[in-house]
């Protein structure tokens, strides 16, 4: 597409590229900065109110660039209410939600491509797929044989559908899947547009035993997914096509009835709801996605607790993983080991095991100016959660671990 060539030479331009040391704006101080964000982590906590009006600042000119809303709109008197994630916008006629999906026409909320349709992409992946969740995954390991898994080791020649879908209820500076934030501000093109129909017939492929959703993130389309998912399910079993597992790659924040209705179709067909934290502390969540942190954490909390009490319900494999990129700078040790720290209690008060994975971060979108995480920090990160008291600890994408700090 040639939109998102000339979005990706934008983003290499305000990401601004380098080593990432630079100064804070507010203390002066030379650290791991990024540049779309302004101001170090030390600020972020300890001066959030004028730390966070900086970056709020910045991101709102990039924003407006796209052509979506800086912040998630609310238009209470007149605008339309949209309740599917933890913005909770009131959207006015003829505008869009912070997601991008969800428009107001004619006083109802609605969907930029139309009733019963979805904006994802689709794609086979072969197992062992490169998922959060591929150190417990089912088909990569066989944990879960054999009611969920027809071999105790990989499901070779089988495959996941990696269903990615536009729309986000976040704005991170860093992400990865960025593509997904320029489809949804235009009129999203043909091959990036699905019915219903359509995604349940690629479901229904025999060499099919993996379907995960994640994006963008699913949460803006949750309702249309969900319906989907009940026809595949349906059909799955009717034509004896088993193990049909459905898995979620999520930041946690949709409606706690619509996560809910996710994590039991994940619950029994053996898939899992990988949630990604993305910080600790209130103010380095809101610097790094542009949401309410302390909202947005909340909402994490409660839903994590939700799925936590519903995957005492299986053991293997575990339904709840949750991941943290470590971004340099940012999410450090003290960010881990605040989340570490709730999982652990969790896994205590429900008895259920919760893997966390922590991811090695590489420069995009906004935060090209940072470097790849460091050996140093992923180890110091793993042997800090596993003081905090969780049983699973993985470094994933472990091949991008650099020395630069």
């Amino acid at each position: 597409m040639d939109r998102i060539g000339d979005w990706r030479g934008l983003c290499r331009r305000l990401g601004r590229g380098g080593s990432g040391i630079a100064s804070c704006a507010i203390c002066g101080r030379e650290g791991l900065v990024a540049g779309s964000l302004g101001v170090c982590v030390d600020c972020l906590r300890e001066r959030p109110r004028r730390a966070l009006a900086l970056v709020a600042e910045r991101r709102r000119k990039w924003r407006a660039r796209l052509g979506l809303p800086p912040i998630p709109p609310r238009e209470k008197e007149r605008g339309v209410p949209c309740g599917i994630c933890v913005n909770s916008c009131f959207i006015g006629e003829g505008g869009r939600g912070y997601c991008g999906v969800w428009a107001a026409e004619r006083g109802r909320l609605a969907s930029i491509v139309g009733y019963g349709r979805l904006i994802a992409y689709t794609y086979l992946d072969p197992h062992p797929t490169n998922c959060v969740a591929e150190p417990v995954c089912p088909g990569a390991t066989g944990r879960g044989y054999p009611r969920f898994t027809f071999t105790r080791g990989v499901e070779r020649g089988y495959y996941n559908l990696a269903v990615f879908l536009g729309g986000c209820p976040l704005d991170c500076v860093y992400c990865q899947n960025w593509q997904h934030k320029v489809v949804v501000s235009g009129a999203p093109p043909p091959s990036h547009v699905k019915s219903v129909g359509e995604l349940v017939e690629e479901a229904l492929n025999p060499r099919v035993t993996c379907i995960c959703y994640f994006g963008g993130d699913p949460t803006p389309q949750l309702p249309l997914v969900l319906r989907a998912n009940r026809i595949i399910v349906r059909e799955a079993e009717r034509r004896g096509q088993w193990p049909k597992r459905i898995c979620w790659e999520t930041n946690g924040l949709a409606s706690p009835g619509l996560l809910r209705a996710a994590a039991l179709q994940s619950l029994e067909s053996g898939g899992i709801v990988k949630v990604d934290w993305k910080a600790w502390s209130p103010s380095v969540y809101e610097a790094l996605t542009g949401v309410n942190g302390e909202r947005a954490l909340e909402r994490l909390r409660e839903n994590t607790r939700m799925l936590a009490s519903i995957a005492s319900e299986r053991g293997e494999p575990p339904l709840l993983v949750v991941s943290v990129l470590l971004v340099p700078g940012y999410v450090d040790v003290k960010e881990v080991r605040g989340i570490a720290r709730y999982l652990a209690g969790l896994m205590e008060e429900y008895s259920v095991n919760i893997p966390l994975v922590l991811l090695g971060f590489h420069p995009d979108y906004l935060a090209r100016d940072l470097p790849v995480t460091s050996r140093r920090h992923a180890l110091e990160a793993r042997e800090a959660a596993v003081e905090e008291g969780v049983r699973e600890v993985y470094i994933g994408n472990a091949w991008l671990l650099g020395d630069d700090y």
